[in-house]
């Protein structure tokens, strides 16, 4: 075999092979990006070299392990990573990272990554997100709304009955289904969480491996009208194959059933099958009354487990919270708090200069009405204010009208600007 065979079977092996290779060089030029990593990614080959070239890597760890290596020449092995990729699915790799030097004497650096994203999520969960079983009593629930819920959930796990629950991504229909997993009087052996997103033929053989099994589980699955009208009509064959057995089948959908019915996103097989009882979570800014009592319980439950000092929100951040509207619902909200945790050492409350620079741009993200653009470009008053804090204003005036432009993205902002990205991330934190 000669050289160029030879190089034409490596390719094709690379290209082929289920594990994702990524390898860069000293100048952050790609010289590797197998169709492995694309899948994971979501992007191109073109689109990761701009976002190598540009520093902007979203999807990397906080520090970029491939620029650890060539700095280190060290090797990094078994580093887990999740995140959302640019299909807006949530991916989790398990990466090595290696050193490698070429003949000519050029340092590169090779990252060889695992998709476990299945294994992560196809699998039974110890309901530990607090630190203990995920019952209806650490579940936060003031509000009249979300009291019903939990009351038409209960009677869910009574009656041991298909539960369907409506509503939109992060209002807590997971804790609601581990909480009917936990009120079930004749418990089951396991909770299986199933992400609807992932492949199909992988998710039936799940469902499949565990619905014959002499035990008893509860099945989660999440975002079910992600799934085909003829997977879905598999599970209701399964279900109705297996009903000797005393399962639990839980689905959450995000939309309204019958809307779902008529895009074709969900199979009427399915939904008679959950047609006794269908619980609609309210969103958050629907609720709002939960919102201080689910911080209250995320700061003590961080003072029980790492010591923190923190009580709760200064009264301006407290207004702030109350009066946002929570797009991501809970999962928004719980995100934030850890973010911010992550900045605090020995404060007892939150202020604003605690605020993540992208939250407070979502607090800003609105245009200025026609009005206030008119007042700041107004200049018939006698009195002027400073120049430098006119500037400011401008200036502030002007990140605001980019980022919207650029729907947030901080990297694409500061490229626009002409800035760096941590002169962006200074100018947003001053606010």
């Amino acid at each position: 075999m000669n050289q160029l065979d030879r190089s034409s079977v490596f390719e094709f092996m690379i290209e082929k092979i289920e594990t994702g290779l990524c390898a860069i060089d000293e100048n952050g030029r790609v010289i590797v990006y197998n169709k492995k990593m694309r899948e994971l990614t979501g992007e191109s080959l073109e689109q990761i070299t701009q976002r190598f070239l540009s520093q902007s890597l979203d999807f990397n760890l906080e520090q970029n392990m491939l620029q650890k290596v060539l700095a280190s020449g060290q090797s990094f092995k078994h580093i887990k990573q999740t995140f959302w990729n640019a299909r807006d699915e949530e991916v989790t790799m398990m990466n090595d990272y290696y050193p490698y030097t070429l003949n000519d004497g050029t340092k590169i650096a090779i990252q060889f990554s695992r998709d476990i994203t299945q294994q992560e999520f196809l699998m039974d969960r110890p309901l530990s997100r607090y630190g203990a079983p995920l019952t209806f009593d650490i579940i936060t629930a003031v509000s009249k709304s979300m009291k019903q819920v939990i009351q038409q959930a209960k009677i869910a796990a009574l009656g041991r009955i298909p539960v369907m629950l409506v509503g939109e991504s992060g209002t807590g229909k997971d804790m609601i289904a581990e909480g009917i997993h936990h009120e079930l009087a004749e418990k089951n052996e396991r909770f299986i969480t199933l992400i609807c997103r992932r492949n199909e033929k992988t998710l039936l053989n799940q469902i499949e491996k565990y619905i014959a099994e002499e035990k008893n589980y509860t099945f989660f699955a999440e975002r079910i009208e992600f799934l085909s009208d003829e997977a879905q009509n598999r599970i209701v064959e399964l279900l109705e194959k297996h009903t000797e057995r005393n399962h639990v089948f839980i689905a959450s959908i995000g939309e309204d059933p019958i809307d779902l019915i008529q895009k074709g996103h969900l199979s009427k097989n399915l939904y008679y099958l959950f047609s006794n009882l269908t619980i609609q979570v309210p969103a958050l800014r629907e609720r709002r009354e939960d919102i201080k009592p689910f911080v209250d319980d995320y700061f003590a439950r961080r003072r029980i487990a790492y010591g923190s000092s923190v009580k709760g929100l200064a009264p301006e951040i407290e207004e702030i919270f109350q009066n946002y509207d929570w797009p991501g619902n809970l999962k928004e909200l719980e995100v934030l708090l850890d973010d911010i945790s992550a900045l605090l050492t020995t404060e007892e409350y939150v202020e604003l200069i605690h605020i993540p620079a992208y939250f407070k741009w979502k607090l800003q993200q609105a245009e200025p009405t026609a009005s206030e653009q008119q007042k700041l470009f107004d200049f018939s008053e006698q009195t002027l204010q400073p120049l430098d804090e006119y500037m400011r204003k401008v200036e502030d005036y002007y990140i605001s009208h980019a980022l919207q432009l650029n729907d947030g993205n901080i990297s694409q902002t500061a490229k626009a600007l002409g800035i760096h990205r941590q002169g962006l991330q200074y100018r947003l934190k001053r606010k």
